[in-house]
Parts: structure tokens; sequence; C-alpha cells
């Protein structure tokens, strides 16, 4: 009983914190603004990160191209996660290319990248992020900790600062996944955007 509700208390806590600095918000609407100009000129987000990170970017893909709360049409976004496309460039160049390799391959400027690494220094996320910078794709990171080095590439970094373990960023993650989709579909249902 006790670990439970430590564990409740504490990522309420992490959440309070959150919230209680007004840049986060901003944070979160800068973010969904520039997903929503991207779609709106026809661009894609793609999204990525690793391990349950790797999940919330599938969970954030599949609930644009599919349905969150409203019929809509489909919107346009994909993550990287094909396990094909991960064993083979992982193989031939290395772990750490399995991101970068995919957005050489199919980013264009114009597109949105969101970058997930709970501890922003995931090396694969990081030469990621060089690659979208250098084809003028904009990034958004959500990251913990201190943010780390994908915090300086960033167009936009929504950051959890919490400094215990992942899964209390990863908690938080989800809720700004969650509330970016959100914010995307009840955008593009006022005319902010057009289908990519």
């Amino acid at each position: 009983m006790e670990l439970i509700r430590n564990s409740l208390g504490e990522s309420l806590a992490v959440l309070q914190q959150f919230i209680g600095n007004e840049a986060n918000i901003m944070a979160i609407k800068r973010s969904g603004d520039i997903m929503l100009t991207a779609l709106g000129q026809g661009g894609r987000i793609i999204s990525f990160g690793n391990g349950g990170s790797m999940s919330d970017a599938m969970h954030f893909a599949e609930e644009l191209t599919g349905r969150f709360r409203d019929d809509r049409p489909a919107i346009s976004a994909l993550s990287i996660s094909d396990p094909t496309h991960i064993t083979c460039v992982a193989n031939d160049y290395g772990f750490d290319a399995i991101f970068s390799r995919f957005l050489e391959a199919n980013g264009r400027e114009g597109d949105v990248v969101l970058a997930i690494s709970t501890s922003g220094n995931s090396k694969n996320v990081i030469l990621a992020c060089e690659v979208a910078k250098a084809k003028g794709m904009k990034i958004v990171a959500l990251t913990g900790k201190t943010g780390g080095k994908v915090s300086a590439l960033a167009d936009v970094e929504i950051r959890v600062p919490h400094l215990g373990y992942s899964d209390r960023i990863q908690e938080l993650h989800i809720k700004i996944i969650h509330i970016l989709i959100e914010y995307i579909e009840k955008g593009l249902a006022k005319g902010n955007g057009v289908r990519g």
C-alpha cells in the first residue's frame, strides 16, 4: 500500500511542478503551432525515440493517422519504428544511425520531427536532430532531467526537469503527447491547417 501511495504521490508532484511553470505551457503551445503550420503547408510529423520513448513516438503517430477524439481526415504522421529498417541500419552502420539514416532518406524541409529522449543525450536522437536541422526540418524535443545535448538542437524543447527515474518523465511525456494531438485536432478543425 505504501509503495502504491508513494508512487502516485511522486507522479503527482512531478506533474504539479511542471504545471507550475508557465514556460512549459507556452512550449507546448509553440510546439502545437509549429506542427499545425507544417501540416497546413503539406508537411509531416516524424517521431522517434528509444524504448518506452519509441512506444510514445508510435502512439503519437497512430493517433494522428488514425483517430484520437474526433472523426476527421487522417493527419500525416509516422514514427521511425520499422524493425527491418532499424535492424538493417544498426547492422550496417551502427545503432546510432537508426533514426538519422531514416531522415536522410525521407525527411523533407517543412516536416517536423518529434524527438523523444528522457535524458536528452541518446546518441541516435542527437544525430537525427542534426540531420533534421541540416535539412531545414523543425525540431520539437520532449526531454527530461537537464535536457541534455538535444536541448540545444531543438526549435522548441518541452522538458520534464525530474532528476529521478525516467518513468516519471515518461508519464508526463504521454500527457504532453495527448495534449499535442488534441491541439492539432482542434486546430485543424478550426481551419488553422490542412491535412498533410
